[in-house]
């Protein structure tokens, strides 16, 4: 790329920030400069859990604050604390992608507002409401190629469904899917109460989310038929919140279109982390979940919890940071669009 990309966050919650040390982290500060924040919080705050993070472990950079600055490793970081996206400036400060983090926009209505107020593009860390809200709904590994310049507004999907749909996709083209089943075990989340208390609408939220697991809603299945749309009517799903800060698995009931071996399947899937290095791990050994926290891939396929029948049936296992994983998606995105929309704005 000719110059650094100049990045914005809005929303700098567990996502947003695992955005900002990733990009540090992978050494990719210089490619894609973050040059302004929005976060309603305030900025000391803001700045103690950059430094410290209770899941992630201290951020390794210099991290200080000057009242109207987050700075990292000396790069000074505006930052405001809008509550709409008209209350900032995006104009002022000549972005070419906002990274909308904060997960409260979802409609096409909604997200306009952020291209309104001078952003000329959106890379979403959650689902549009529907396709048609936003430009492309893309997942590393099964259409990026989709990217071009002249989208505004993209959505890197969910963390659950870039786990998912590469495994399902490697799956339909080996051995076809009939249907399939699947449960999410999530770690907890914010719309979580620490004891009983009036936090949600849905009943259940409204319960210590670490006493207790709890069955919750998911657009899991509506999120893979969107990608995967020759597995429409095919898919369903059912997410349960467990009692850990970090670190998600889903376990897929499958029923293939023909019968197969356990050792078939994990040739198959260790093919696939074998082409797909950067986003699919496979693993047979006798791991925990925490084993697998600040992970950068969308899924570790576990090897060692594979099950098939007779009759074409199959059980498959797969672990992924939900939080680590995404945020490092949400950077690749950002790399293969790039380069296509500063082409697109050179002949402009």
């Amino acid at each position: 790329m000719s110059h650094p990309i100049r990045v914005a966050i809005n929303g700098y919650g567990r996502i947003g920030r695992c955005v900002l040390r990733a990009l540090y982290e992978r050494g990719l500060n210089d490619q894609f400069t973050i040059v302004a924040i929005n976060e309603p919080a305030d900025l000391e705050s803001m700045a103690h859990l950059t430094r410290f993070d209770s899941t992630h472990g201290a951020f390794h950079a210099q991290v200080d604050q000057d009242g109207t600055h987050l700075i990292i490793n000396g790069q000074r970081i505006v930052v405001s604390h809008a509550r709409t996206p008209e209350g900032v400036d995006w104009s002022a400060l000549e972005l070419d992608l906002l990274i909308e983090c904060s997960g409260a926009y979802g409609s096409r209505v909604q997200l306009q507002a952020f291209i309104d107020a001078g952003c000329p593009r959106v890379l979403l860390s959650h689902p549009g409401n529907s396709a048609q809200d936003v430009d492309a709904t893309v997942v590393l590994g099964i259409n990026e190629a989709c990217l071009n310049g002249h989208q505004q507004l993209v959505s890197n999907a969910s963390c659950t469904t870039n786990a998912i749909v590469p495994i399902l996709a490697q799956l339909e083209q080996h051995y076809g899917v009939a249907s399939c089943f699947l449960t999410t075990l999530h770690s907890v989340m914010n719309d979580q109460p620490m004891i009983d208390g009036y936090h949600h609408t849905d009943l259940r939220r409204t319960r210590s989310a670490m006493q207790s697991m709890l069955p919750v809603s998911t657009g899991l299945a509506a999120g893979v038929e969107r990608l995967l749309p020759y597995l429409k009517g095919k898919v369903q799903a059912k997410a349960i919140r467990v009692p850990i800060l970090n670190v998600s698995a889903i376990d897929m009931q499958l029923s293939l279109r023909r019968s197969i071996t356990v050792a078939e399947i994990n040739a198959c899937f260790k093919a696939l982390a074998h082409d797909r290095p950067s986003i699919i791990a496979y693993t047979d050994q006798p791991h925990a979940s925490v084993d697998f926290n600040h992970n950068p891939h969308s899924a570790i396929v576990d090897a060692s919890q594979t099950r098939v029948d007779a009759l074409g049936n199959a059980n498959v296992f797969v672990w992924f940071d939900n939080e680590w994983g995404f945020a490092n998606r949400l950077i690749d995105i950002a790399q293969v669009w790039a380069p296509r929309f500063l082409a697109a704005s050179q002949f402009s």
